[in-house]
């Protein structure tokens, strides 16, 4: 019954980053997931699969884990590639292909 405390990524269909700021401890899967014969489904009798803990700090899980004896593993972020823009590049003559609307 390990944990994974980590921050989780944006998400991709939108340019927001909620939901980021918050350090999440997950289990990891104690057994592996089971085809249903009869319909087909995956199934797992884990139930620590569906519990996800949310912290503010990523002090606040650990502690958390330590505490109640819980073997963890912090997965670091990724810092983001920034690059700066101008909104001037947009007609700049060095521009791949002319802008138009």
């Amino acid at each position: 019954m390990t944990a994974r405390i980590f921050k989780p990524a944006k998400n991709v269909m939108q340019s927001g980053t909620a939901k980021t700021r918050e350090w999440q401890l997950d289990y990891e899967p104690e057994q592996p997931r089971a085809i249903e014969p009869l319909m087909g489904w995956t199934s797992s009798g884990d139930m620590k699969q569906q519990l996800t803990l949310r912290f503010d700090t990523k002090e606040e899980a650990v502690s958390y884990c330590e505490r109640e004896g819980i073997p963890y593993q912090v997965i670091e972020p990724k810092a983001p590639a920034w690059r700066q823009t101008a909104y001037a590049d947009n007609f700049a003559f060095r521009r791949g292909e002319p802008w138009t609307h």
